[in-house]
This record gives structure tokens, sequence and C-alpha cells, in this order.
């Protein structure tokens, strides 16, 4: 049987480690045929409407959502829902 304290410790081991983090702001399907007739100032619409939160993906798992905001000049994320703390532990892929 662990201490409580022991479980910190082996989880603040992690707090260091670099993830990559993605806003998804929508989908869609194309065909490669589609994708390859893509050029500059091509629009693609997506399956979400501009009110709807987007996604932060860390790895293949949505830990939060949010809006997007302007901050110092570069989009940011205002988040608004998070994951429950322990979902978010589960999904993050061990490296170890």
């Amino acid at each position: 049987m662990e201490m409580a304290g022991s479980t910190d410790t082996k989880i603040s081991r992690l707090n260091d480690i670099d993830l990559d983090a993605t806003l998804r702001f929508g989908s869609c399907e194309m065909t490669l045929e589609e994708v390859l007739a893509l050029g500059p100032g091509a629009v693609i619409e997506l399956d979400r409407h501009v009110n709807e939160p987007v996604d932060l993906v860390v790895g293949d798992r949505i830990v939060a959502r949010g809006e997007v905001v302007v901050a110092s000049g570069n989009f940011a994320l205002r988040v608004t829902e998070v994951a429950a703390p322990q979902l978010r532990l589960e999904t993050i892929r061990c490296f170890f």
C-alpha cells in the first residue's frame, strides 16, 4: 500500500515532459484529389460553427475546450471546460 505523498512524487516526475498540443477547430473529409487541388486562398468548410468551442488536443485526446482569443497579438485559447483530472491522466500515453 502506497502512502499519499509517494503518488504525488511519482506524478511530479512527469511535470517537465514536453507534449504536443493542438487546437482543433473542426474537421472535414476530402478526397486526395481535392487536397491536391488546394492552393492559396482556398477555403475549406469545417463541421463546426464559428461560435462553437475549439478542442485542445494533447496526443490524441481532448483535454480541454474553449474559445479562441487574441493575446499580445497572438492567437490564444481561453479555456472554458477541462476534462476531469483522472481522465486526463489516464489518457496520456506512457513513454516508459
